[in-house]
């Protein structure tokens, strides 16, 4: 007998996230701090606007960091011990998930049973301590991957590093004790069904938002004045971590292209790269500049670290076009925020691009890294000025179809059915 118990189950009153390798209270854009920082906060901030109490549980990276810090009201943020009280890189944390993972349950140990309605782990790291937690509570996991291990490995930048078979593993066991598997797109489903294995049933797509109040078109002049930009100046942005897997060195291959066709371009072209190494570009910080050198265009190269809140703003306003040359990208947040201040993007036919991305309409989607692909794709929409202004009407529509609001919403329905499975498998029945 098949029971649906999807109606009757209840929205969590307090869920635990787990974010192991990287805190939402970090600055997106360098380190492990990107996309799902922007992702964890938004949709925490969201849910306890509904009423829904979020703990965010991360591993502590200073002495000076405190137990318990509140990110916004309704949502708080529990830096755990956990190894040196220093960024760790990735292949070193694992080691370290026996302490974060007894710091959580002795967390959860001071309250009363019941205590979390439901776990939502982030990355394959932190979905290995839910998959404990889960068993230990008696209650249901969400996992959120971000990224998977087969996948990165299939697209390797040049001089990339592979992700480790432990990493495979353990995204395989996560895949297989989740009672739902949220993914950005559905390619990303169907990654995780034929090359992990999973359950298509426990598979939800949620594609993540954009924040339309902070990210809107404003004027361009004003924004290029705040940084110090010339006002007839021809802007390519890069917004994102330094890193192979992000690609800014396609822009700049296709920056010193571009130049060949037009050497008039020199006295305007603007190439600005906001953004810090991360990955297996922290050891080499100046290789992008250095790049910049060799290519010659070093002077026409502007670099800005991170940047947040308005500066970011300022910068896709800044911009002619914005640049998402990754490799890989799950569903890629920085050309749907450029998106929604009026810019186009010029992206990476990869992983959820497509989806962030509406190809000939809100931008164009290039199906190659390379170098003329790469300036085609620029030259036809940084100047062309009829053409870049079609784009950004259809960017902004775009865009208006994602919202935070939208996206945890539909995060709480796969909530409510993740536990509804739960409880069915706990009585023996069919959900």
């Amino acid at each position: 007998m098949t029971i649906s118990l999807y109606r009757t189950a209840p929205r969590p009153r307090r869920v635990a996230v787990l974010s192991v390798h990287t805190s939402p209270l970090e600055q997106p854009g360098t380190g492990d701090a990107g996309g799902m920082n922007v992702y964890i906060t938004q949709t925490a901030i969201e849910m306890a606007r509904s009423g829904v109490s979020v703990e965010v549980f991360t591993r502590a990276t200073s002495s000076e960091q405190p137990p318990v810090a509140e990110l916004a009201p309704g949502v708080i943020v529990r830096h755990i011990p956990a190894g040196p009280f220093e960024p760790l890189e990735r292949h070193e944390l694992p080691a370290q998930l026996c302490a974060f993972t007894s710091g959580v349950l002795r967390t959860e140990a001071f309250h009363e049973p019941g205590y979390y309605d439901l776990i939502h782990s982030h990355y394959w790291i932190s979905g290995q301590v839910g998959w404990l937690a889960r068993d230990r509570w008696g209650v249901p996991l969400v996992h959120t991957a971000h990224t998977l291990a087969k996948v990165k490995n299939a697209a390797l930048a040049e001089g990339d590093k592979p992700e480790p078979r432990t990493r495979v593993i353990g995204e395989q066991q996560v895949v297989a004790e989740a009672d739902r598997l949220v993914v950005n797109t559905d390619v990303e489903a169907d990654q995780l069904i034929r090359l992990y294995d999973a359950d298509p049933g426990s598979v939800r797509t949620v594609s993540p938002g954009v924040d339309l109040h902070t990210f809107r078109p404003g004027s361009k002049a004003a924004a290029r004045q705040a940084l110090d930009l010339p006002a007839d100046a021809v802007v390519l942005a890069f917004v994102g971590r330094i890193q192979p897997l992000k690609a800014p060195d396609v822009l700049l291959n296709a920056a010193a292209r571009l130049l060949r066709r037009h050497p008039w371009l020199r006295r305007r072209l603007v190439v600005l790269i906001a953004g810090g190494p991360s990955g297996t570009a922290m050891g080499q910080p100046t290789a992008l500049r250095e790049l910049a050198s060799s290519l010659g265009i070093a002077e026409l190269t502007r670099f800005l670290p991170p940047q947040s809140g308005q500066r970011l703003v300022q910068v896709y306003r800044a911009a002619d076009v914005v640049a998402v040359p990754s490799y890989n990208e799950s569903f890629g947040l920085v050309a749907l925020e450029a998106q929604a201040c009026g810019t186009p993007v010029v992206a990476a036919e990869v992983g959820g691009l497509p989806v962030a991305v509406d190809h000939g309409v809100s931008g164009i989607l290039v199906p190659s890294h390379s170098a003329d692909d790469w300036a085609g794709a620029l030259d036809l929409v940084a100047l062309s000025p009829h053409r870049r202004a079609q784009l950004a009407t259809g960017a902004l529509r775009h865009a208006e179809r994602f919202s935070w609001k939208r996206t945890t919403d539909a995060l709480l329905d796969a909530y409510t059915e993740a536990t509804s499975a739960f409880q069915g498998a706990a009585l023996g029945v069919a959900v």
